[in-house]
């Protein structure tokens, strides 16, 4: 596509090449709002040039590529996910000349706990400044953990009552497109099941693929380091996590983990504790309806917003 303005650019290269229409709007999320969708399709459309092998309308490993790019892009832009550098430059790099109107500006962790953890720690030393509290001091931990509380961050309270509904209907497609293939089991190709799937229900995958010596919070005593560690994702919730030699193994591996959840007689979503980068964070996690403690890989990714 030729450099100009989004709307009018899109609509006059789809007016060009109207046998895409169809195909483009089928890729859009079931989250997605206006604003985040027409900004996401400029980035794919801009970009197909760049992966001469995508056949609109036929699935294939480069598509996934484009499309995880830009589900990643637009993570960043609009809800302020973070990424490693090398996947941040190449998404900046692919969205150059892509204006998106009145984007949210987002800080840095290290800009929010600059400029707002100051100010609480004086909120509660001048509190009790007065009172000589003792650091076990009942009160001074509740206003501690009160005050603590507005800098944390992590989906709504309704969060999983709203998307609910979209995983309802994503448990149906699974388990019928299982029935198909003969049930479950490990010669599947469990990333192209969940996949369809996927989009069967109007929405699409996330993947994050980070190197496993670049993560910190490993088990001890693990030495394997090299390899490649795939999340999952679809609409915010996180599915899977999966290792494998190079970034194809690894997302095959977590959509196998991803299938495992709808193994049961139905998929809830829930928020559960997860470490993130050396830190505890609620997260939305899509589990099966067994009763039993849950211990999750850590995440690669929060696509919440801190509190400002």
């Amino acid at each position: 596509m030729a450099a100009g303005t989004g709307a009018d650019i899109v609509s006059e290269f789809l007016s060009q090449n109207p046998h895409l229409v169809n195909w483009v709007e089928s890729l859009r999320g079931y989250c997605e709002t206006n604003k985040q969708w027409h900004a996401r399709r400029e980035f794919v459309l801009r970009n197909m040039e760049a992966f001469p092998t995508i056949q609109p309308g036929t699935p294939s490993p480069i598509l996934d590529r484009l499309l995880s790019l830009s589900m990643v892009w637009a993570n960043h832009v609009f809800l302020g996910c973070r990424y490693p550098q090398p996947v941040m430059d190449k998404i900046n790099e692919m969205a150059e000349g892509i204006t998106v109107i009145e984007a949210p500006e987002r800080k840095t962790r290290d800009e929010i706990m600059g400029k707002t953890k100051r100010p609480a720690v004086s909120e509660l030393d001048a509190d009790y400044q007065g009172k000589r509290a003792k650091p076990n001091d009942p009160d001074v931990k509740a206003h501690a953990k009160s005050v603590g509380s507005t800098l944390k961050s992590g989906p709504l309270p309704g969060a999983p009552a709203e998307h609910q509904p979209f995983y309802n209907r994503l448990y149906k497609a699974v388990a019928w497109k299982l029935v198909s293939a003969g049930g479950f089991g490990p010669n599947l190709e469990h990333y192209e099941i969940l996949r369809s799937c996927v989009e069967s229900c109007k929405a699409s995958l996330s993947c994050v693929f980070v190197p496993l010596k670049d993560i910190p919070d490993l088990p001890m005593g693990r030495t394997q380091k090299e390899g490649q560690v795939c999340e999952l994702r679809c609409c915010t919730v996180y599915m899977g996590t999966g290792y494998g030699r190079d970034e194809c193994a690894a997302k095959a591996m977590a959509s196998k983990e991803a299938l495992k959840v709808f193994q049961g007689q139905k998929v809830t979503v829930k928020v559960c504790r997860r470490r993130f980068r050396g830190r505890d964070v609620d997260d939305l996690v899509l589990l099966d309806e067994q009763s039993r403690s849950h211990v999750f890989p850590p995440a690669l990714s929060y696509p919440f917003q801190e509190d400002q």
